[in-house]
């Protein structure tokens, strides 16, 4: 099958982005207090395809809010505003340090920072770190059982969420101010699971159930005072903030956030350009690359992404609870085309396996390619081997159905998968729906989906964030928007090596242990790993002091407008 490339001048463009595109922080400011900075106020203009759901903190799992979230709420450690890899490693938020492990890693004693108030002006207490991390199981958070499933008492509430207490599982002495948090087993990554925005804290009373468009007090430097799903979000300075740490919650230069909701990725692309907005969420449209490399070069930023896109296939329907039909899609599919329909390759690169290849588990030798060869690199598709596999599965002629989310880039992308999957013996529709409601729609089994195309964001810096995140057995929740394994996958033998490596200390031991992971996981194959990705950023000529972040991307609170 031919693939449409793109016209040459947007190669060109592409390839030249990749040479002379930095990260453009002329002259930037160090993070902290900007009180007196000729760049302190304004509004920055943000704009989305459309909201991304509920408001609350410790159930929304999309990039659209995490990435405002780190400015509005804090957990007890964080990572901190900075770029580059520095900005991966954990730092004390509302705790006032970053608390060594006792009795080898089970128990963890954080001390509460003074003087913290939530923007409705209530002081910051013990009770509210405690009634917190009881409100992940009450309310379902996402991470609730793989981020948190380790603290003792976890296994009672994930059962029984809605008496959950976490009994043996955390204490708080109000006068000293510390909160001691007990596990059931070690958890090499712990410090990095509470600095994630699910564990941000929030007051004590806060409803026991999702809070969906009413806004919960913050404590960061700004708090929404609007939200219209179908308009906008509005977030103006929290009166109460108080800077106490600089690289944690720096205390920002735009005095209000302005977040429109509405525009499809061309319309955005034309508004950042004419200076309406100053940031799009979108991936920026294919067909505009050549136009944004050639005229608004300064204004562009490509970055690194611990990311990647995907295909996740239901392991417990048909046609892919049949491992050779999922075998067959990851031979067939032509990972380098893809890339050129993302972007090419200066903002893609192919995939082979369930982990990007910064991390271990990503250097593992591609089992799905054409002409394998001892370098264990992917060289292109094989899909004489993947009608093989599909007639030898009994599954040739099958209906399938593929779920894509409806921009610009998805559905070209997703055209080409479901002309391979045609191409390999399957009678295929594409089903485009709303960004807001694709992924939670994917993850629920009540929608009986069979194959989607996604992309997957990292929460931290580990291989755990998409093998055990992604295909872990405690993260499969029938019957629920939040249950993040979409295909339904468990492998006992995966598990336990993946158990093994968050529980040791050992680097390189740990590593084995997710490669040796990988390697089953792929051997599986509940997904085709696609392409791992950087990330295009566009902003309008009035943004200065540009910072990106490696986990949460432009950093609201450090860039000004003019």
């Amino acid at each position: 099958m031919r693939v449409r490339r793109p016209p040459r001048y947007v190669m060109c463009a592409i390839l030249a982005l990749g040479l002379v595109v930095s990260s453009g922080r002329a002259g930037a400011q160090a993070p902290g207090e900007t009180l007196g900075s000729p760049h302190r106020g304004g509004t920055l203009r943000l704009t989305a395809d459309s909201s991304g759901g509920t408001l609350d903190p410790q159930i929304n799992y999309t990039s659209t809010y995490l990435q405002l979230f780190s400015v509005l709420y804090d957990g007890l450690l964080t990572f901190p505003k900075v770029e580059g890899m520095a900005g991966t490693r954990v730092v004390a938020d509302l705790a006032d340090h970053v608390p060594e492990p006792e009795d080898g890693g089970r128990t963890w004693r954080f001390t509460l920072r003074q003087g913290v108030r939530f923007s409705d002006g209530r002081p910051v207490t013990t009770d509210d770190v405690v009634a917190s991390f009881r409100r992940l199981f009450k309310v379902g958070a996402p991470t609730a059982g793989a981020f948190y499933g380790a603290i003792v008492g976890a296994d009672a509430c994930l059962a029984h969420p809605a008496s959950c207490t976490l009994e043996g599982g955390i204490e708080a002495d109000p006068d000293s101010r510390q909160v001691i948090f007990h596990l059931s087993r070690p958890d090499g990554e712990f410090l990095q699971k509470i600095a994630f925005p699910h564990a941000v804290i929030l007051p004590a009373d806060t409803p026991a159930h999702d809070v969906g468009n009413q806004p919960v007090p913050t404590t960061g430097p700004y708090r929404i005072v609007s939200y219209d799903p179908n308009r906008a979000l509005t977030l103006d300075r929290n009166p109460a903030f108080r800077m106490w740490s600089a690289e944690a919650q720096p205390d920002g230069y735009v005095d209000h956030i302005l977040y429109s909701f509405g525009l499809d990725d061309e319309a955005e692309t034309t508004a950042v350009e004419n200076g309406h907005y100053d940031w799009m969420y979108e991936d920026k449209p294919q067909d505009r690359l050549g136009e944004l490399g050639a005229r608004y070069a300064s204004q562009l930023h490509i970055q690194p992404l611990f990311a990647f896109w995907y295909l996740p296939m239901n392991t417990r329907r048909a046609p892919f609870d049949n491992v050779l039909a999922r075998r067959a899609v990851n031979y067939a599919i032509d990972r380098r085309a893809l890339t050129m329909l993302y972007g090419g390759p200066a903002l893609a690169t192919p995939l082979c396996s369930m982990v990007p290849p910064v991390f271990p588990g990503g250097d593992i030798a591609c089992p799905y390619t054409r002409d394998p060869t001892p370098d264990g690199r992917w060289h292109g598709p094989d899909l004489e081997r993947a009608r093989a596999l599909v007639r030898q599965s009994g599954t040739a002629g099958q209906h399938v159905t593929l779920i894509v989310a409806n921009r610009s880039i998805d559905i070209g992308m997703g055209t080409y998968v479901r002309n391979t999957l045609e191409s390999i013996g399957y009678h295929v529709d594409m089903k485009p729906l709303n960004i807001a409601i694709q992924f939670p729609y994917i993850q629920n089994t009540n929608n009986h989906v069979q194959i989607a195309l996604t992309d997957w964001f990292a929460d931290y810096a580990s291989p755990s964030n998409f093998l055990d995140d992604l295909l872990g057995c405690e993260n499969f929740h029938p019957g629920s928007d939040s249950s993040i394994n979409m295909a339904g996958y468990c492998n006992q033998t995966a598990q336990d090596l993946m158990i093994r490596a968050l529980a040791t200390t050992d680097t390189v031991a740990q590593a084995d242990l997710w490669r040796q992971a990988a390697r089953i996981v792929m051997d599986d194959a509940p997904t085709a790993p696609i392409m791992s990705m950087r990330y295009l950023d566009f902003v309008s000529a009035r943004v200065g002091n540009y910072v990106y972040t490696m986990l949460y991307h432009l950093c609201f609170s450090r860039v000004w407008v003019q």
